[in-house]
C-alpha cells in the first residue's frame, strides 16, 4: 500500500510541476498499474484530480494548480464542491459518463454525521478532456490546446467497469429487481415517509428497479407473495418490522413451487418497526438508510426455515423464533405499546419480572449440540465456513460440508419439503429428549441472534447450520436475579449466565401442563393458540442478502480463541 501512496505522490507532484511551468490543462492517462505487492491498481488522470483504486477505498486527490484555477470543477451535489479524499467502494452505488461523453459521475452514499447514523445520496462529477478543454479554451482564448491527445472512449468505459467491479465484488449482484412492500402502520407508524425519504434515494441511485406495494390490511402479504411472478424479482424487501417478513415467508410457503421460490427470491428488510430483528441480525443496524446500503450490497445467504405445525393441523412457516413464557407475554401483551418503539419490551418485563409467574409446560427435543463449550466450537466452525464461501464469490452456504439443505435437489421445484418427524399430532420420536418444567420462566427458541436491537439472545445462532438455538430459565427466581438476567442480554453474556440453559436442536415439542384463556404462544412476533405445537428446522431453504454471510452478532464470548487442543493440533 505504500508503493501505491508514492507512485500517487509521485503523479500529484508532476502534475502540479508541469501545471507551474504552463498553465494548459493536462492531459488524461489511465495508468494499469502494478505495486511491489503485486497488486493492480487503476489509476485515471484527469485535470484536475487523480483518482485511484485502491483495495477498498477510491482516492481522489485535487491537483493543487488546478484548484486554485477552479474549484468547481468537481462538485458534490446536494451540498459539499470538493471531493473528498477518499470514497469507500462500499459506499459507492454507481459510476458513469455522462451520453454526451463530457463528465464522468460517481453517485455515493454518505454519512451525515457519525452521531445521525443516517446516509444521504451524494454525486461526484468529474470533468473529462473535452468538457475541461472547452471551458479552458472560452476562459482563456490564447491558450494553446494540449499537444497530449485525450483519452479513448474504450480507456474511459474500462476504468468506470473496474469502479463497478470494485464496489460490487462476487458474489454481489448489481441492479437487483426489487418487490417492495410497505405497510404504513408498522411499528410507530411512518414506514411511508421513511421508504420515500431515506430508502427509496439509495435504491435509484443503485440503479435498482423498484415494484412498490402498499399494504392495507393484515395478511394481505401472505396471498400477494402466494401469486407473485417471481421471475420479474430477485429481492423482496418488506419495509416494516418483523411482521411483514414473516407474512412473505408464509406466502411463499403456500406456493405450488415453494422450494424453487423460496430459493430464488432473497427476502431482506428495511427497519420501520418498534422490533427490526431480521435487519439487525443482517444489516448489524436497525437504521433504515444504512439497511438499504447493506441491501444494495448485500451477499447471498442461505437462510434455514422452520415449519410449526398447530393441534388444528395448520402449517407455518418460521424465520425468527418461537416463544412461550415470560418473553411470549412480554412480546404479545405489549402490542397495544407499539407507540413506544422498542421502549415497549423494556416495560413489560418489568411489569411481568414482578409477578414471578411461572409456565408450567414439557419440552421434548431433538438436541443435536448439548454444552456451552460445544457450541462455541460448533460457531466458530460456522462462521469460518460462511466467511470462506464468501471469500470464494459464492452465496453464503454453498461451499458448506454439512450437507445439502432441504431447497435444493430433484424437489426443488415442488412444494415445501415433507416433515421428517411428523405433526404435533403424531407420536413423539423415541429419540427425543423430554423434559419436565414446573416452574418454567421462559421458553425461547431462535433462528437469527438479535431478537431486537441490544437483545442478542441467541449469540451462537448460525444463518444456515440447519439448528434452532434453544434456551429455558426458571420463572421462580428473584425479581434481581432477573433483571440482571436481563441486562446480561444487554452486556453480551447471555450465553454464559449459569441461569440459562442452552442448546442447539433440529426440532422440538412444546406442551403447556394447563389450559389457560389468557395463555400465549408467539411465532415470529405473532400471537397463536395457547396449545402444543411442534417446530421442525429446514437447512438452507429459504435466501436472503447478508452483508457478510453470517449475522452481525459478535457472537458466545471467546468463541474464536484457540484452544489448548487446537494450538497442539496445529
Amino acid at each position: 500500500m505504500g508503493d501505491v501512496r508514492q507512485l500517487r505522490d509521485e503523479h500529484a507532484a508532476a502534475i502540479a510541476k508541469a501545471s507551474a511551468q504552463e498553465p494548459s490543462i493536462q492531459a488524461v492517462a489511465l495508468q494499469a498499474t502494478t505495486s511491489a505487492s503485486g497488486k493492480n491498481v487503476a489509476i485515471l488522470e484527469l485535470p484536475t484530480v487523480t483518482l485511484t483504486c485502491e483495495k477498498d477505498h477510491l482516492v481522489i486527490q485535487e491537483h493543487t494548480a488546478a484548484t486554485k484555477k477552479s474549484r468547481s470543477c468537481c462538485p458534490v451535489t446536494p451540498s459539499r464542491r470538493l471531493a473528498p479524499g477518499s470514497v469507500p467502494f462500499y459506499n459507492i452505488l454507481w459510476a458513469y459518463i455522462t451520453p454526451d461523453r463530457n463528465y464522468l459521475r460517481i453517485d455515493f452514499a454518505e454519512e451525515t454525521s457519525p452521531k445521525k447514523h443516517q446516509l444521504i445520496v451524494r454525486q461526484l462529477e468529474f470533468p473529462l478532456p473535452s468538457a475541461s478543454l472547452q471551458g479552458a479554451r472560452e476562459r482563456e482564448p490564447l491558450l494553446s490546446p494540449p499537444s497530449i491527445p485525450p483519452v479513448s472512449a474504450a480507456t474511459l468505459d474500462a476504468f468506470v467497469a473496474r469502479v463497478l467491479d470494485l464496489a460490487y465484488p462476487a458474489p454481489i449482484q448489481r441492479r437487483k429487481r426489487a418487490w417492495v412492500l410497505v405497510n404504513p402502520h408498522a411499528g410507530p407508524g411512518g414506514a411511508d415517509k421513511i421508504f420515500e425519504k431515506k430508502v427509496r434515494p439509495i435504491f435509484e441511485a443503485a440503479r435498482m428497479p423498484l415494484t412498490v406495494v402498499r399494504t392495507t390490511y393484515s395478511g394481505e402479504a401472505v396471498t400477494l407473495a402466494q401469486d407473485l411472478d417471481i421471475s420479474e424479482y430477485d429481492i423482496a424487501i418488506p419495509c416494516s418490522g418483523d411482521g411483514l417478513p414473516h407474512e412473505v415467508f408464509n406466502g411463499l410457503s403456500k406456493r405450488p413451487d415453494a422450494r424453487k421460490a423460496l430459493a430464488k427470491l432473497a427476502v431482506c428488510h428495511i427497519p420501520c418497526g418498534s422490533g427490526n430483528a431480521m435487519s439487525c441480525n443482517l444489516y448489524g443496524t436497525h437504521r433504515p438508510s444504512l439497511a438499504a446500503l447493506a441491501i444494495v450490497k448485500g451477499v447471498p445467504t442461505k437462510l434455514d426455515l422452520c415449519s410449526v405445525t398447530l393441534q388444528d393441523g395448520e402449517r407455518l412457516t418460521s424465520f425468527l423464533s418461537q416463544a412461550y413464557g415470560l418473553i411470549a407475554d412480554l412480546d404479545i401483551t405489549t402490542e397495544h405499546l407499539r407507540w413506544m418503539g422498542a421502549a415497549r419490551f423494556t416495560y413489560g418485563f418489568l411489569t411481568l419480572a414482578i409477578r414471578k409467574k411461572t409456565y408450567p409446560c414439557d419440552v421434548a427435543m431433538k438436541v443435536e449440540v448439548g454444552g456451552k463449550e460445544e457450541i462455541r466450537g460448533h460457531y466458530a466452525r460456522g462462521v469460518k465456513g460462511a466467511e470462506s464461501d464468501v471469500g470464494n464469490g459464492e452465496a453464503s452456504g454453498d461451499g458448506e460440508e454439512g450437507g445439502s439443505s432441504d431447497g435444493e435437489g430433484e424437489g426443488e421445484g415442488e412444494g415445501m419439503p415433507g416433515l421428517k418427524y411428523g405433526t404435533v399430532n403424531d407420536k413423539l420420536p423415541e429419540d427425543w429428549e423430554v423434559v419436565p418444567h414446573e416452574k418454567l420462566g421462559s421458553f425461547y427458541c431462535g433462528n437469527m441472534a438479535y431478537m431486537a436491537p441490544d437483545a442478542n439472545f441467541f449469540s451462537a445462532a448460525l444463518a444456515n447450520d440447519g439448528l434452532l438455538d434453544l434456551i429455558t430459565t426458571d420463572g421462580d427466581i428473584s425479581l434481581w436475579k432477573n433483571i440482571n438476567l436481563q441486562l446480561s442480554v444487554e452486556s453480551g453474556h447471555f450465553f454464559d449466565n449459569p441461569l440459562v440453559s442452552y442448546r442447539k436442536v433440529s426440532a422440538f415439542r412444546l406442551t403447556p401442563r394447563y389450559q389457560d384463556p389468557n395463555g400465549v404462544i408467539s411465532i415470529d412476533g405473532e400471537a397463536r393458540p395457547f396449545a402444543p405445537f411442534q417446530v421442525e428446522v429446514h437447512k438452507g431453504l429459504g435466501l436472503t442478502l447478508s452483508k457478510r454471510g453470517v449475522f452481525e452478532a459478535p457472537g458466545p464470548h471467546g468463541w474464536d480463541k484457540v484452544t489448548t487442543t487446537e494450538r497442539l493440533m496445529a
